[in-house]
């Protein structure tokens, strides 16, 4: 996919940049590039290959899903400054 002058300007008005006239050949060389890149990418056969969450085949070390701790929210709430339903109530910063 080759960006002319006019595809340059209508990104950068879209992505509200300001860029130099004179600049605009430039920068739809460099978007051509990488928009003939990805369709290199999404040319490549993919079908067989299985998707990795970690370069290195890494695996996350994982623990038990167990409660370690008391609920303690009847304490904590008979300290706090106003309390509803079970809610702490807080100022209004938005207006």
């Amino acid at each position: 996919m080759s960006l002319d002058k006019s595809d340059v300007e209508k990104i950068a008005h879209l992505a509200r940049l300001a860029i130099d006239e004179a600049d605009s050949p430039g920068y739809a060389d460099n978007l051509s590039n990488i928009l003939e890149m990805v369709e290199q990418m999404n040319a490549a056969d993919t079908a067989g290959v299985t998707p990795m969450a970690h370069p290195l085949d890494a695996v996350q070390p994982l623990r038990e899903d167990r409660v370690t701790e008391a609920d303690q929210r009847e304490r904590f709430q008979s300290q706090a400054p106003g309390v509803e339903d079970g809610l702490y109530l807080v100022p209004r910063v938005v207006e």
